[in-house]
C-alpha cells in the first residue's frame, strides 16, 4: 500500500528512453479509466474523440502561434528542443490533471480550482484561482492589443484611420454588446472552430512567404544555436501556447468515454505543435535575431501580410467574449448575483454592471500596455507556466501520492516542475524588465 492509500503500482520498464514519455501516459491514462470510474459515465456528455480532439486544437491553438518564431530568436534554435519538450510536458499534464479530478472514487471534482483545493487545501485554491482568472482576464487584454493593432495597421491609409488606442475602445465598445445580450455565450465551440481555422490560414501565410523572404535575405540574417539568457523568455511563450488546462475538465466532462480523452488530447497538441514548428522554424530561418512578434509585423507589405492580418484580427475579435464571458460568469456565481437570489431584473442589471466593469478595465490595459510581444511574455511566465507546469503535477504527486511512480516518472515530474519554476519566476522577471524598457523606449 501506498501512502495515498492505494495499492502499489508496478512499475512498466522499458528500454527505449524515447517510449518513456508514451509509456508514462499509458499507466497514468490506465489509472483513470479503470472500471472503479465506469459508473461514472452516465454523467459525462455525448461527445466523441472527434469533438473533444477539435475542443482541444481550438482551446490551444491560437494567437500563441504568432510569438513562436520570436520566441526562437531569444532563445535561439534551442527553442526547438524547448517546443519538444514543452509539448510532451503539455500532454503528460493534461493526463494527470484529469487524473487528479478521480482521485477520490465515486466523486469527480470540477476543475482545477476543486483539484488545488483537495491537493492543499485553501492555499492550493487561492493559486489555482489567481493563475486561473489571471488567464481568463489577461488573455483578452493581449487580445484587444492584438486586434487595436491590427486595426490600426490595416487601415492607417484610409478614412478609418484612427490610433491604435482609439481602435481598442471601439474593439471593446462593439464586443460589449453581446456580452450583455447574452446571458452565457452558447455558440463557444463554433467560434472557437472559426478561430482555429483563422490561425491555421495565418500559419499557411508564413509558411509560404518566409522561405520566399528568406532567399532574398540569404547572407543577411543573423541565427543562434543558443541564447541561454532569452531561455526563461522562450519558455514562458512556449508555456502561453499550450495554455488549455483550465478548460480541460469541461472538454474531457463533454466525453461519452472518458477513455479516449488520452487520445483527443494526444492528437489534439500533436497538430497544435505541428502549426508551432511550421510558423517557428520558417519564421526564425527567415528573419533571424530580427523576427517580430507577431510574426506577420516580419513579413514584406502585401496581400499576405495583410490576409494573416485580417483572419488573426477575426480570430482575436471571435475569442475575447469567450474570455469576458467565462470570467463574467465565474465571479456573478461568486457573488452569487444569479436569478434565484435576486431576480431576472436584478441579475440582469448585475450582470450588465460586472460585464461593462471588467471590459473597461480590459480596454484600459490594453490602451496602456500596448506592447504585444512582452505582455504575451508576461501571460506565459505568470499564468501559464503555473496551470501547465506546476499546479497538475504538483496536485498530482500531492493526491495519489509519489511512492507508487517508477523512477522514470518522478524524474519527468521533477524536470516539469523546474522548468515551471524557471518559466514563472524568471520569464516573470524578465517579462516585467521588457516591459519597463518598452515604456521608457517608446512611451505612450
Amino acid at each position: 500500500m501506498t501512502e495515498s492509500g492505494k495499492p502499489h503500482s508496478p512499475s512498466i520498464v522499458t528500454s527505449d528512453p524515447e517510449k518513456v514519455e508514451e509509456t508514462i501516459i499509458e499507466r497514468v491514462h490506465n489509472d483513470v479509466v479503470s472500471e472503479d470510474y465506469e459508473h461514472h459515465y452516465e454523467d459525462h456528455g455525448q461527445a466523441n474523440i472527434l469533438t473533444a480532439y477539435f475542443n482541444v486544437v481550438c482551446v490551444v491553438a491560437g494567437t500563441g502561434t504568432l510569438g513562436l518564431p520570436k520566441a526562437f530568436a531569444e532563445g535561439g534554435w534551442l527553442g526547438i528542443m524547448i517546443l519538444l519538450l514543452s509539448y510532451g510536458m503539455a500532454v503528460y499534464s493534461g493526463v494527470v490533471l484529469i487524473r487528479c479530478l478521480y482521485y477520490k472514487q465515486g466523486q469527480r471534482l470540477h476543475d482545477i480550482k476543486a483539484v488545488g483545493t483537495a491537493a492543499f487545501g485553501t492555499c492550493g485554491y487561492l493559486i489555482a484561482s489567481v493563475l486561473h482568472f489571471f488567464n481568463l482576464f489577461g488573455c483578452p487584454a493581449l487580445y484587444l492589443v492584438l486586434a487595436g493593432g491590427n486595426m490600426h495597421q490595416l487601415l492607417s491609409s484610409t478614412s478609418a484611420g484612427l490610433t491604435q488606442a482609439e481602435w481598442t475602445i471601439i474593439v471593446g465598445a462593439f464586443l460589449l454588446i453581446p456580452s450583455l445580450l447574452q446571458k452565457t455565450l452558447r455558440e463557444v465551440t463554433l467560434t472557437s472552430a472559426v478561430g482555429a481555422i483563422c490561425t491555421m490560414m495565418a500559419v499557411m501565410v508564413v509558411l509560404i512567404q518566409a522561405p520566399m523572404e528568406a532567399k532574398k535575405n540569404a547572407g543577411t540574417v543573423v541565427h543562434d544555436g543558443v541564447i541561454w539568457t532569452g531561455f526563461p523568455t522562450a519558455l514562458s511563450t512556449i508555456a502561453f501556447s499550450f495554455g488549455g488546462n483550465n478548460t480541460y475538465p469541461h472538454v474531457e466532462h463533454a466525453l461519452k468515454k472518458p477513455r479516449q480523452w488520452k487520445w483527443a488530447l494526444l492528437a489534439g497538441l500533436s497538430t497544435c505543435t505541428v502549426l508551432y514548428f511550421l510558423t517557428a522554424v520558417p519564421g526564425y530561418y527567415a528573419y533571424g535575431r530580427d523576427t517580430q512578434s507577431p510574426i506577420y509585423n516580419s513579413l514584406a507589405d502585401g496581400p499576405g501580410k495583410m490576409v494573416a492580418m485580417i483572419v488573426m484580427t477575426v480570430h482575436v475579435i471571435l475569442a475575447i467574449p469567450i474570455f469576458t464571458t467565462s470570467f463574467s460568469l465565474e465571479f456573478e456565481r461568486f457573488i452569487h448575483a444569479t436569478d434565484d437570489n435576486i431576480g431576472h431584473v436584478g441579475a440582469w442589471f448585475a450582470r450588465a454592471a460586472i460585464r461593462t466593469v471588467t471590459m473597461v478595465i480590459l480596454v484600459i490595459l490594453a490602451v496602456f500596455v500596448p506592447y504585444f510581444a512582452d505582455f504575451m511574455s508576461l501571460m506565459g511566465a505568470l499564468a501559464n507556466c503555473g496551470l501547465v507546469f506546476l499546479i497538475p503535477i504538483a496536485c498530482y504527486l500531492r493526491l495519489t501520492g509519489w511512492r507508487n511512480k517508477p523512477v522514470y516518472e518522478l524524474a519527468f515530474c521533477a524536470l516539469t516542475i523546474l522548468l515551471g519554476f524557471v518559466g514563472c519566476i524568471f520569464g516573470t522577471i524578465d517579462a516585467i524588465k521588457a516591459l519597463v524598457h518598452d515604456f521608457q523606449t517608446q512611451g505612450h
